[in-house]
């Protein structure tokens, strides 16, 4: 028989905003410990939002779950393997994983542009996601693309 489950670790909200997105966010940014540093990162960009974008600061926490959601997927591929064969099976997303995807993707993205100061980068990313441009945006695009691609092998699902 297998083991149970592993309980659901409860995170605190982050000390500035009391939002617990936010506060993932900052936990997904984080290198080697260095919380302060991650927090530091984050909240210079919600400023430059709040700057740039001309925002209250309340106005900051909606726009950065309003790009979280906007990255959001709900389908993605699954591989299975069924009778030798390798399928890519398209499957619905769970919320917990659509909104760990979407802050890993948004992160990814960042890191990958070609601007001085990360948190400048998160700040265009942001930017771009509100457009409806940037590299998350794409790769949420790609990825249901791929799913609709391969909805023929959806009766292997589970």
């Amino acid at each position: 028989m297998r083991k149970a489950r592993a309980k659901q670790r409860l995170i605190n909200p982050d000390p500035k905003y009391g939002d617990l997105v936010v506060a993932k966010f900052v936990n997904s940014l984080m290198y080697d410990g260095k919380k302060a540093v991650a927090e530091k990162i984050v909240y210079s960009s919600f400023d430059l939002m709040e700057k740039n974008l001309k925002l209250k600061s309340g106005e900051v926490i909606q726009k950065f779950n309003e790009c979280i959601d906007k990255v959001k997927p709900t389908l993605e591929v699954r591989a299975r393997r069924i009778g030798g064969a390798t399928y890519q099976v398209p499957t619905e997303v769970r919320a917990s994983r659509r909104q760990a995807l979407a802050i890993r993707w948004i992160i990814d993205a960042a890191r990958a542009r070609k601007d001085k100061t990360m948190d400048e980068k998160l700040y265009k990313e942001f930017a771009d996601i509100l457009n409806d441009t940037g590299n998350a945006i794409k790769k949420r695009i790609d990825v249901h693309k791929m799913a609709e691609a391969n909805k023929a092998f959806a009766h292997f699902r589970w």
